[in-house]
């Protein structure tokens, strides 16, 4: 590959797909779409699949489309030769290590009760465990819905956790009458260091129950439920609980559902997590991007490795329903999605029948997904685009969009805050 010596420029990409048995079933899934149009390769209408990875990481790499070998270049490769592709900023404050990992979602089924370490954590994990945490960098993140989106996300408000207490008998069964006492004897004026300590007990001991003690403890409670559904409209947190438990019977997971905010995003809202906050994904379909790591810490609903102590020690315990973000208008076609993080925002970007719009010239590089329709990517040269097509533009890279009959793409790059700072 000839060296770029940061001349303004936009390749294609061949992305990687992940089939996790919580993806929706082949054509029903935009991952399978996307990847189909994008590897050319198709698709098993009996398979699951659950993510569509765009970046450097090396559990997912992308390739250069064209690139040596028949395109057996990986994006991570091609930078390391042309360095000068992510700007001055991007290079200092990171060096070549891409900042931010992109992806797609499609979720049938609720992914594990987990979440992500930060930096120091992440370091010390990577030392201890290589083989189970991958990385040793932090991974703040942020979904942004395509469909309806459903998630769980940082622990419900003091109020609902008292009521909570209050109306759920197996909550009490598991931490005792003394403990569940203490949360209904909790108030706003205690101090938050109180607060926090007696929610991390409780959530503490409902995660390191026995199996055999959740087993019977989920049995009652599902009993109840089901019962009490026929007297009176359960909650939308009930139905849930009843879902989950379908989805991972006897999971500790599901008892701790009800400590979490039950969150929905309609399309076009994101919801953004940083480190150390608990989420599973639910439902539904969605853009996401996040800090370039893969480390994530399980303590329920997932079959697989589980680090419950790690997990229960690591999170902040913070209150409060989390911040959804309603997008920022860019242009008339576009809207900017800013999470407080360094490493990334994303632009959603809808073009109509015979329009056109324009991507400024940045210092620091993007990733580009066409999500729908097809039209035109212009540098000094065009590139016709279409559904699953994803591209790397290189820092201080204008591009001009167009299409004749419409166009749905988004944009992943690093947070434009960080190049204000450093004009």
């Amino acid at each position: 590959m000839e060296e770029v010596n940061g001349g303004a420029l936009l390749i294609k990409l061949i992305c990687c797909v992940k089939n996790s048995d919580w993806g929706i079933i082949g054509r029903e899934s935009t991952v399978a779409r996307l990847y189909y149009r994008n590897a050319r390769i198709g698709i098993d209408k009996d398979h699951p699949y659950a993510e569509f990875w765009m970046g450097t990481h090396e559990s997912g790499p992308s390739y250069v489309r064209g690139g040596e070998g028949g395109g057996k270049v990986t994006l991570k490769e091609w930078i390391e030769r042309n360095p000068s592709v992510l700007g001055d900023t991007v290079l200092k404050k990171w060096g070549t290590d891409f900042p931010f990992l992109f992806k797609v979602l499609s979720v049938a089924k609720a992914l594990s009760i987990q979440a992500h370490p930060d930096k120091d954590l992440a370091t010390s994990l990577h030392k201890e465990q290589p083989s189970v945490y991958k990385d040793d960098n932090h991974k703040p993140e942020m979904a942004l819905a395509l469909t309806q989106f459903e998630a769980l996300c940082g622990f419900v408000s003091l109020e609902e956790f008292k009521v909570t207490v209050r109306t759920t008998p197996e909550i009490v069964e598991v931490v005792g009458n003394a403990k569940a006492e203490q949360v209904l004897n909790l108030h706003q004026h205690d101090g938050k260091e109180e607060i926090r300590l007696l929610l991390q007990s409780v959530f503490t001991d409902i995660m390191t129950v026995r199996k055999d003690v959740i087993a019977e403890v989920l049995s009652k409670l599902i009993s109840r439920l089901n019962f009490e559904g026929q007297a009176r409209h359960l909650t939308d947190k009930e139905k849930l609980i009843l879902q989950l438990e379908k989805q991972y019977p006897d999971d500790v997971g599901v008892l701790s559902a009800y400590l979490l905010n039950y969150v929905k995003l309609n399309p076009g809202e994101a919801l953004y997590l940083g480190s150390n906050e608990p989420h599973a994904y639910l439902y539904g379909e969605s853009v996401e991007c996040m800090a370039n790591s893969d480390n994530v810490i399980r303590a329920g609903l997932t079959p697989k490795h589980r680090d419950v102590e790690i997990l229960c020690s690591m999170l902040t315990y913070k209150q409060g329903f989390p911040e959804i973000l309603k997008g920022t208008v860019v242009n008339p076609y576009t809207m900017r999605y800013q999470p407080p993080f360094d490493e990334f925002e994303v632009d959603r970007c809808i073009l109509p029948q015979n329009s056109t719009t324009v991507f400024p010239s940045i210092p620091g590089p993007s990733i580009f997904l066409v999500v729908g329709g097809e039209g035109t990517m212009t540098t000094s040269s065009g590139e016709v685009v279409a559904e699953g097509d994803v591209l790397f533009a290189s820092a201080n890279t204008s591009i001009t969009v167009a299409t004749l009959s419409g166009l749905h793409l988004y944009r992943a790059g690093v947070s434009s805050r960080l190049f204000e700072l450093h004009k």
